[in-house]
């Protein structure tokens, strides 16, 4: 049953929106830093702060380690929680550097879970910027879960809006293919609805959902 709602609301979405060609980024390394940046903040925030790494020839594993981080926190400051965020960015290059000589490829050889945990214990990185890491950056199947998702599927009925982060992930994982580009996919559409739709005010009018559940 659930198989077939998570089927309805991809065809939906997708006849509705069409290819969201997301996530933004030139390299996996630019994409997991903008999945640190993008925490509490909007996509047009991170796109400065990344545009300011690029000026100034900083959006590279070595030169985040060595940067100093008053600097690299000015740098950052558009994305906002600038100093949290230069801790977070310090700590994950730091990792990269110290398990896999600065390299996103050498760490998408990991099997899933191994890098999952290993991303999970540094500190700043939680499920959804690690899981953003994975599919994104490192191509691997895993469902990214956020606000948006938790939202629009308990205001349709699927899940409570309250359950746990891995009762949502399973039910993605359990109820349609494994696959990169359709986890990449769904994950952007379901971001999109609820820019356009299902904001906190939700503007249920010929939304691309409307008549599923209780939407």
């Amino acid at each position: 049953m659930k198989h077939n709602v998570l089927e309805t609301i991809y065809a939906s979405l997708y006849g509705a929106f069409g290819p969201q060609h997301w996530w933004p980024g030139e390299t996996p390394l630019e994409i997991a830093v903008g999945a640190i940046l993008t925490q509490n903040t909007n996509w047009k925030n991170v796109e400065k702060a990344i545009q300011n790494l690029k000026t100034n020839k900083v959006l590279s594993a070595r030169a985040l380690h060595t940067i100093d981080p008053a600097a690299l926190a000015s740098l950052i400051r558009p994305a906002g929680y600038y100093h949290v965020k230069t801790g977070r960015l310090k700590n994950f290059i730091g990792f990269l550097v110290a398990e896999y000589r600065g390299s996103v490829k050498l760490m998408a050889r990991e099997t899933l879970p191994v890098i999952r945990n290993k991303l999970l214990s540094v500190n700043g990185i939680g499920q959804e910027t690690a899981d953003s890491m994975l599919l994104y950056a490192l191509g691997l199947p895993v469902f990214v879960i956020d606000a948006y998702t938790k939202r629009i599927l308990s205001r349709h009925g699927i899940l409570g809006h309250d359950l746990p982060y891995a009762t949502y992930q399973h039910l993605f994982h359990s109820g349609i293919r494994n696959n990169v580009r359709l986890f990449n996919e769904y994950h952007a559409l379901l971001v999109r609805l609820a820019k356009d739709f299902c904001r906190t005010t939700p503007c249920c009018n010929r939304c691309p959902l409307e008549g599923l559940g209780n939407g």
